[in-house]
């Protein structure tokens, strides 16, 4: 966040350098409200690139088996073109390349999960999806794994069929 603030400032110092440089070949000929306005709008745009590029680089940055299930698209009041065109402000994401199976218990799938965030850290969770009940638990500190490797069956969430974490990780063959 600190250095997308500095390149901020050096963006609009860069379009204020621009048009004074401008400025001294025409020989003082460009109004003084030009430097300015050129450096604010060189701020704002870098800004607004930043916001609406952040979700193709970081997602972009992935490795190919980590799939993104879920992106939230937001708009704001104090940025009405949000509104037109909505950001990508965090999402979730399917490492398919982690997904394990236990023949013990047929259509339950360990996988994990990337959630991403525009302002925050990345972090990494590990779930238990149940793709015949159409649930999932969190293996957190405290959930417990019987001797076949069972869930706790006070850990387990109920989820819509359509959930795209759900469908992602039930629908990836697993190899």
């Amino acid at each position: 966040m600190f250095l997308e603030l500095i390149a901020t400032f050096v963006m609009g110092i860069g379009g204020a350098g621009v048009v004074m440089l401008a400025n001294k070949i025409l020989r003082g000929r460009l109004p003084r409200w030009l430097v300015p306005a050129v450096a604010g709008g060189a701020m704002i745009g870098f800004a607004i690139w930043s916001e609406y590029s952040w979700y193709p680089r970081t997602s972009g940055a992935l490795p190919d088996e980590v799939v993104i299930a879920w992106a939230n698209e937001d708009a704001k009041p104090w940025k009405p073109w949000t509104y037109a065109f909505p950001q990508i402000n965090r999402f979730v994401a399917v490492d398919t390349g982690t997904i394990r199976t236990n023949a013990a218990l047929p259509g339950q799938r360990m996988v994990d999960l990337y959630l991403m965030g525009r302002w925050a850290p990345g972090r990494q969770v590990r779930i238990m999806v149940d793709c015949q009940e159409g649930r999932r638990a969190d293996l957190m500190e405290g959930v417990e794994l019987d001797e076949n490797g069972a869930v706790d069956p006070e850990a387990w969430v109920d989820m819509p069929n359509d959930d795209p974490v759900l469908q992602t990780a039930c629908n990836v063959e697993v190899g």
